[in-house]
């Protein structure tokens, strides 16, 4: 067995995931709590990117509306991270067995790219940009890739549900 099967293992057969898996309410309570924090996070950003499109919060610096933000998206991307980490633990080898959960896992993974790459290349500059109405081509097309990848995860996530097969 490799090392990361043997790691799987550990988690979908400690006790927490037993009780996650075999209690009636714990589950849903979980799940309910990741719903509402992918909701803050996925939110919080689209107010972000639509102000990198120029279609929102027009007349506010970029890095106001960030240094705004992001404390919330920060706090619910931890939530989240969290609350589906225990989900995952619940079921993990079927988790992995299902393309929408592998592919959430890899959008989130490349919705983060986008943010280093919005960071590092895009926003190097943003004092000479960031009150402009309309944002340089680069950083409006940082906020369209994030809409989009954002988007695909929440669909990958709803996907998950009705794709898992039952214990």
């Amino acid at each position: 067995m490799s090392q990361f099967q043997d790691i799987i293992a550990y988690f979908e057969d400690s006790g927490l995931a037993e009780s996650i898996r075999e209690n009636d309410t714990l589950f849903p309570s979980i799940e309910s709590v990741h719903v509402i924090a992918i909701c803050l996070v996925v939110g919080s950003i689209l107010v972000l990117d639509l102000r990198l499109l120029g279609l929102a919060s027009i007349h506010r610096p970029v890095s106001r509306l960030a240094g705004a933000i992001l404390p919330v998206t920060w706090s619910a991307f931890a939530i989240a991270a969290t609350s589906g980490f225990l989900l995952f633990i619940s079921n993990a080898t079927k988790y992995l067995e299902n393309g929408y959960f592998v592919a959430k896992i890899c959008l989130i993974c490349a919705a983060g790219v986008n943010m280093l790459i919005f960071h590092g290349i895009s926003a190097r500059d943003l004092s000479q940009w960031e009150k402009e109405p309309r944002p340089p081509l680069r950083a409006r097309l940082a906020g369209a890739v994030s809409i989009l990848l954002w988007i695909a995860v929440v669909a990958c996530g709803r996907w998950i549900g009705f794709t898992m097969q039952v214990l």
